[in-house]
């Protein structure tokens, strides 16, 4: 057996960015816990990162890391801060200092051109197709149904309290009055169609949409929602 040495390599996960700029502790505490009540299954252990970038004031990153965590979530980060006094405070909470690929592409540097020796190009293998899981009937409040690998397809509605997950799309054909996350270890690709727009939240790819931020015009239409830009897009389907 060929035993290989651990190894570091590049790759992306989805996290989920708080912006604040207020920095009073039970004003943090108060949303992330009105976030978990919504979808708790969602937001158990999920990384998070603060956005400082509108704070006029360097906070505790202490007390903010400890309210952060005790709501379950698991504080990894600060982004949106050029203030070298407050990345180094970060730092000394044990935080990593981010930058959002923007920024990073903005600093960074012209790379030097590499030649890479000619070689044989391996192609690689297909990935196997999983077949859409089905649920024929209601999705009733308190009940979950989670698609894992592949989409999932509902002929029925979604009650309010009801959760449907996949780690692809979401095909409802009926009303979506309960929580969708489609994408949900990271497929940016993921995206909802419903009926009838009722949900309480709708998740692609970690990034999220309340009840109360859904356009007026599109409640109770039938929508697509994909993910534009880092923020959820959605569309009356005509």
């Amino acid at each position: 057996m060929v035993e290989r040495d651990n190894e570091l390599k590049g790759t992306t996960f989805t996290i989920s960015v708080l912006h604040i700029n207020d920095a009073a502790p039970d004003k943090i505490r108060q949303l992330l816990a009105a976030k978990v009540a919504l979808a708790p299954r969602f937001f158990n252990c999920a990384p998070l990162v603060l956005n400082v970038e509108k704070l006029a004031q360097q906070p505790d990153f202490d007390e903010l890391k400890a309210l952060v965590e005790a709501e379950d979530f698991v504080l990894v980060g600060i982004t949106g801060t050029k203030d070298e006094a407050m990345k180094t405070a970060a730092k000394a909470a044990g935080l990593a200092v981010m930058a959002s690929g923007r920024s990073r592409k903005a600093d960074a540097e012209p790379a030097a051109e590499i030649t890479l020796p000619e070689t044989a190009t391996e192609l690689p293998l297909p990935t196997p197709l999983l077949a859409s899981k089905v649920h024929v009937g209601p999705v009733r409040s308190g009940q979950q149904i989670y698609a894992a690998g592949t989409s999932l397809v509902v002929l029925g509605s979604v009650s309010p309290g009801a959760e449907v997950l996949a780690d692809d799309s979401i095909h409802i054909y009926g009303a979506l009055r309960g929580r969708a996350i489609a994408g949900a270890r990271g497929n940016g690709d993921a995206r909802i169609y419903c009926q009838q727009l009722q949900a309480e939240l709708l998740s692609i790819a970690g990034t999220f949409q309340l009840s109360d931020a859904l356009p007026a015009g599109l409640i109770q239409q039938p929508v697509h929602v994909r993910l534009d830009n880092e923020q959820l897009r959605i569309d009356r389907i005509k």
